[in-house]
Formats: structure tokens, C-alpha cells, sequence
């Protein structure tokens, strides 16, 4: 992982286990997230915390992960962040679905922690080059 700064990462799930559980293992590793089990919260966290990396469930009562990404993204005014669909969809619609959405990756549930933590850490990467792309600085 990146030690210039702590990666801001949401986990957005509304199984409450699985939100906490990514918080957690991201948390043990040295990211900075937080958990949100409904897109309204989540959408009212980041207007105060600003995340880097979004991990985002897709079948979430009120608000769905389509819907999430977008405004996330519409509220991000600019600044680079990155989504990542978490979800138990694997069929051809719903890589389809996540495409169209405008999500960088698609994992399927049960995501092996591994491959979790390696992908938001590439994540925080990207987004971290196209900050200091934008300020003018070399990453």
C-alpha cells in the first residue's frame, strides 16, 4: 500500500456484515474506510469525507449501486474517485450493467481478501497519480 497518505475507501453493502467486514480487513491493513449500509448515507458521507475508492454492492433497497456510482461521481465535482461494483451478479447483464455504470472493475462476491486488498490498493494508486496529475506535481 501507498504510506504517503491513508486511502479513503467507502464500503457501501446493505448486508451489514459484508460492509463491516471490508472496512475492517481494509482498516487492519492501514486504509482509512468506512461503512455505509444504504446509498442516502453514503451519498452524505462523502460529501464530508470525500473517498478515494468506492466499493459498492449493486442491489441495495431505495437507492441502487447504478444509482450510487452516478451521483457519487456528479458529486465528486471533478476530483478523481474510483468504483468498484462488489456484488453476487456475475452473468453477462450485469458486467453489462456495471460497464454502462461507469464502474472501473466488477468483483464477485465472496471476494477473495487478497484480491481485495490488491485492488484497492491499485485503486488508490490511480486515483493518486490523477491527483497530482491535476495539481501539477509528479506522483
Amino acid at each position: 500500500m501507498n504510506t504517503e497518505a491513508r486511502p479513503r475507501v467507502l464500503c457501501v453493502d446493505d448486508n451489514r456484515d459484508a460492509a463491516d467486514s471490508e472496512a475492517e480487513l481494509l482498516r487492519v491493513v492501514g486504509f482509512d474506510p468506512r461503512a455505509c449500509y444504504d446509498g442516502r448515507s453514503a451519498l452524505c458521507l462523502a460529501r464530508e469525507w470525500a473517498p478515494d475508492v468506492c466499493l459498492i454492492d449493486l442491489h441495495m433497497p431505495d437507492m441502487d449501486g447504478d444509482e450510487l456510482a452516478a451521483r457519487l461521481r456528479a458529486e465528486a465535482a471533478g476530483r478523481p474517485v474510483l468504483m468498484v461494483a462488489v456484488t453476487a451478479m456475475s452473468n453477462d447483464e450485469s458486467y453489462a450493467r456495471t460497464d454502462a455504470a461507469g464502474f472501473a472493475l466488477h468483483l464477485v462476491k465472496p471476494v477473495d481478501p487478497h484480491d481485495l486488498l490488491r485492488v484497492v490498493d491499485e485503486m488508490w494508486r490511480l486515483v493518486h497519480a490523477a491527483a497530482e496529475a491535476a495539481a501539477g506535481r509528479p506522483s
